[in-house]
């Protein structure tokens, strides 16, 4: 197997990222590389890592670029903060250009890359709170919620913890080891109230800022995920949230899941079948959320129309 065979080997499994050691392992000389990166068939994307085969793909990959930010720190650097979120899946921070990376105290923080959205922190890991997310080294789930939720507003700290929770990065028990990692921290105080507020049930971000709004404004579901079945048992469809005696269900209609044509006829019928079984569908979009007052008004005037029923 000649060298560029056995490199593209390697770069397969490492989001097509490789080191100068790697490709040298695989017989490749500096001076190989260099051609190939003058080239553009390689792009050097740090110090000592590579983008193989780049002139194959139009920009540099979002998790190559992690890669070779994490690796070009060193041995004992990990990804932190919102990018081991994002590595993770984590689902509800804002998307961010940034890539953040922590090194250990005792290693200087000197610039090694060229990539200026890279920001180097030196925070106190111990080595129980080091994983591995996606193939790179990242604070383990647990550390990576307690770090995002003290820098996030409430909207998007409890929708972080409820991906978390729902993907089972994280178990209902695990909240109290977040609480215990945050004690001290600044906005520690915010973000206790922020633990008390997670529900695992919710699937989405959105169904997450729903449910918030809902609580503020005193109009709270009673139940996530409610199952409505016809009087044989056949299962008509499943409610974001639920009021139960008044019959009405909650939507969160998000871009991805509801998008498509299909999802949409889907989710035409399926609302057709529960009016038919005689409950009220209320629809939700992620611009609703950005009033505090509208998903409470019409869930109260819902409410209200039923009970006058």
């Amino acid at each position: 197997m000649d060298a560029q065979t056995l490199i593209r080997g390697v770069a397969a499994g490492q989001d097509g990222v490789v080191t100068l050691a790697q490709a040298r392992d695989a017989g490749l000389r500096k001076n190989e590389v260099d051609s190939l990166c003058r080239s553009g068939r390689w792009r050097r994307l740090a110090l000592g890592t590579y983008l193989v085969d780049a002139h194959l793909v139009p920009d540099v990959p979002r998790r190559a670029r992690i890669r070779a930010a994490v690796t070009s720190l060193g041995p004992r650097a990990v990804a932190v903060l919102d990018t081991a979120a994002e590595l993770y899946g984590i689902a509800g921070l804002r998307p961010t250009p940034e890539i953040h990376v922590s090194v250990p105290v005792d290693e200087p923080r000197g610039q090694r890359f060229r990539d200026p959205s890279v920001v180097v922190h030196q925070l106190t890991l111990q080595r129980s709170a080091i994983a591995v997310a996606s193939g790179i080294p990242a604070t383990t789930p647990v550390r990576t919620v307690a770090d995002v939720i003290l820098r996030a507003d409430r909207l998007t700290a409890v929708s972080a913890i409820d991906s978390a929770l729902n993907s089972q990065l994280l178990a209902v028990d695990d909240l109290a080891v977040v609480a215990g990692l945050i004690g001290g921290r600044r906005g520690a105080v915010a973000a206790r109230g922020f633990l008390t507020e997670a529900d695992p049930r919710a699937q989405s971000p959105l169904e997450t800022r729903v449910r918030l709004r809902c609580a503020d404004g005193r109009v709270p579901p009673d139940t996530l995920q409610h199952e409505i079945r016809d009087e044989d048992g056949y299962l008509l469809g499943i409610g974001d949230l639920a009021w139960l005696r008044a019959r009405i269900v909650g939507e969160a209609d998000g871009r991805g899941p509801h998008s498509g044509p299909e999802a949409l006829y889907q989710d035409r019928r399926r609302q057709n079948r529960l009016v038919n079984a005689g409950w009220s569908v209320l629809r939700f979009t992620w611009s609703d959320t950005l009033r505090p007052d509208y998903i409470p008004y019409a869930v109260r005037a819902a409410l209200a129309a039923a009970h006058s029923r």
